[in-house]
């Protein structure tokens, strides 16, 4: 945007004043005698015409209301034909129009966010001003550094004005799991009402949670549904880090067995709820578990429920039909769904551990996790199950990102306590987290070796 444009500029504001940025621009106009016209002239001058963002380029001749102007480039000059291109130059002698002076008022509603603060804020911050924020429902969610914490207020309420669906916005004061086994972190109210229960959509699922007592990252939505991607409709899965639900829900609608479980009791709860508002309390399970103590006992657990009688095959909603209005009307019975039967397999298809600070720490659980079991696999129609564990490779001068593999490699079979396929072992970069830190996620069938091996035993 060129600087005439811009918002006025004072860097000695401490308090949001509105009605600082007020602006007054001399510019020209093209009065349209014909409304019929008014095509033409905008197809024609096009080159002539004020391409501005958030200026209307079309307000009402205020001495001819409701009638419309065209507004003008500042170059051109209502006095001067010859600044204006030789198509205006031609209408207006063809007396189609005439260029007519005209003033822009601009104020705080024509800039936008990046405008207003780059007019506020000391120019030693300005190269890097906070610009992206965490959104989750009405909640900004800002993880300041230092050097802007001084304008902390300032920069909130800009965000809050120029994001009508923003209501609340927050900043970390810690990093994630600093101070909570939970991956929570404080957080303090920078503008809006002290409102921290969102609504977020996600994988055609709604879900319900209070962002400052569970974990939650809008940036893996993209994460979550590549693993969920994985899954088949019918097969079991077990979500062991399962948060609010983000793998566990859509999972739930795609038809999939889940066993979800999270050690937060925060998240717990809203698990619940989510799996209730979004239906799906015929496939999925939450739990209230520490994680090891649940990869162990879900898998005798499972295979109990596909044993049982009483609860094989699983009994499930019908799928929707056909309803008539008119039918209905007529007093004729409408027909209802029909309940389902689905078989429970054996045993879960896959595990996700998404926990990077400390997921593959759990992968200890696995050792014996199906001794006894074995009789599962001995056909070979049934496969151990792939495990999906999210894990953190911090780089250093030493080991940059080029050794993320083998670093990630080497932590998985340290605790899982023997080898992995490394050809089969899948490694996705799901996001840089910080300038040296990067989160992956590690796929791999869970080796016979740990499967059946003696707990506690290692490589």
């Amino acid at each position: 945007m060129s600087r005439l444009f811009l918002p006025p500029i004072n860097r000695a504001m401490k308090v949001l004043d509105r009605s600082f940025f007020q602006k007054s621009i001399p510019l020209s106009a093209a009065q349209i005698f014909q409304p019929k016209d008014i095509s033409r002239v905008r197809k024609e001058c096009a080159s002539d015409l004020l391409r501005v963002k958030r200026v209307e380029l079309m307000p009402e001749d205020p001495e001819n209301k409701p009638k419309k102007l065209l507004l003008l480039r500042p170059e051109v000059k209502a006095n001067d034909l010859s600044t204006a291109s030789a198509a205006t130059q031609e209408l207006v002698r063809a007396n189609i129009m005439e260029l007519i002076p005209y003033t822009l008022h601009m104020n705080y509603t024509n800039w936008n966010y990046d405008e207003i603060i780059q007019s506020i804020l000391p120019t030693d911050v300005l190269d890097d001003i906070p610009g992206a924020f965490a959104q989750a429902g009405h909640l900004a969610h800002l993880n300041l550094r230092a050097a802007y914490l001084p304008y902390k207020s300032l920069i909130a309420q800009v965000i809050l004005d120029k994001n009508p669906q923003i209501r609340t916005v927050v900043n970390k004061l810690e990093d994630v799991g600093t101070t909570s086994i939970f991956r929570t972190f404080p957080m303090e109210i920078l503008a809006g009402p002290n409102d921290t229960t969102v609504e977020v959509k996600e994988s055609n699922c709604t879900f319900t949670f209070d962002f400052a007592k569970v974990y939650w990252n809008t940036r893996l939505s993209h994460e979550h549904e590549r693993i969920i991607a994985e899954f088949k409709p019918g097969e079991a899965v077990c979500d062991v880090m399962a948060g609010v639900g983000p793998f566990a829900v859509p999972a739930g609608k795609k038809e999939v067995f889940v066993y979800a479980n999270d050690l937060n009791p925060n998240s717990f709860s809203a698990l619940q709820e989510n799996i209730k508002r979004n239906k799906v309390s015929a496939f999925v399970t939450p739990h209230n578990q520490d994680g090891r103590e649940f990869i162990r006992s879900s898998i005798k657990n499972f295979y109990s429920l596909h044993l049982s009688p009483s609860s094989n095959p699983a009994v499930v909603p019908g799928l929707p039909v056909k309803f008539s209005r008119t039918k209905a009307l007529q007093g004729i019975p409408q027909p209802t769904p029909e309940p389902r039967k689905i078989p429970i397999p054996p045993t879960f298809a896959h595990f996700v551990m998404n926990l990077p600070a400390s997921a593959v720490e759990f992968l200890d659980a696995f050792r014996g996790c199906y001794l006894g079991l074995e009789h599962i696999f001995e056909d070979g129609k049934i496969q151990l199950p792939l495990i999906h564990v999210h894990t953190f490779h911090r780089e250093t001068l030493e080991r940059g990102e080029e050794f993320a593999r083998e670093d990630t490699l080497e932590e998985i079979e340290k605790y899982l306590g023997c080898k992995v396929g490394n050809k089969e072992t899948e490694i996705v970069d799901v996001r840089r987290v910080a300038p040296n830190k990067v989160m992956y996620c590690a796929s791999f069938r869970l080796p016979a070796e740990a499967a059946f091996g003696e707990v506690g035993e290692r490589m």
